[in-house]
């Protein structure tokens, strides 16, 4: 005779909710769209609002600043808020009015200054020969101009191929055209840097 064999079916006891868990309520759909409103601001809204007020990007879209920025560079630039902080040598993005256009080229004159080309490729600032290691190119441009108080002198690295203040009918910005200062190119990854 066969053995029998019972099995019990022994029923498994429901998990616990912890109590806190099982005292919480659920929340509202509005309380919920609430909590991610503030989630969206807090992580989203507000980083972009401080990114745009302290820093943008800029596009170059000529080569007038090669080999220094190549063409269709998109370059990080830092808001300039002290307008009169600007210096010799620093490259700068600015609103061209007579142009319509953003522009971003290498400050050369400063408020006060006598700017002088000698047509074979020589700059003069004040009468003293200024040297320039970042030129990428010459043209026989000859010249004088003086920069009035609060406005600059603006032109492009690559002076052969660049339509810069030499050439405009006004060549003076307004430091309140000024929109800030060019800090790194970004892209292309070739030429990823600070700028000098």
């Amino acid at each position: 005779m066969e053995e029998e064999i019972k099995i019990e079916n022994i029923a498994e006891e429901p998990e616990k909710v912890p109590e806190e868990a099982a005292k919480k309520p659920k929340k509202s759909l509005k309380a919920e769209l609430l909590d991610w409103g503030k989630t969206l601001i807090l992580y989203c809204l507000l980083p972009l609002i401080i990114f745009q007020s302290l820093c943008f990007m800029a596009s170059v879209p000529t080569g007038s600043m090669e080999t220094t920025i190549p063409v269709g560079a998109q370059v990080f630039t830092t808001r300039t808020f002290n307008k009169d902080n600007i210096e010799r040598g620093d490259i700068v993005v600015f609103d061209s009015e007579e142009l319509g256009v953003v522009l971003i080229k290498r400050c050369l004159g400063l408020p006060g200054d006598t700017v002088a080309f000698d047509g074979a490729g020589k700059v003069y600032i004040n009468g003293k020969r200024y040297y320039e290691n970042y030129v990428s190119s010459f043209s026989d441009f000859a010249g004088e101009f003086v920069v009035p108080e609060d406005h600059y002198f603006f032109v492009g690295d690559n002076r052969a191929n660049s339509l810069d203040a030499r050439y405009w009918e006004n060549p003076y910005i307004h430091k309140d055209d000024v929109k800030g200062k060019a800090r790194f190119v970004l892209f292309p990854f070739s030429s990823f840097g600070a700028l000098e």
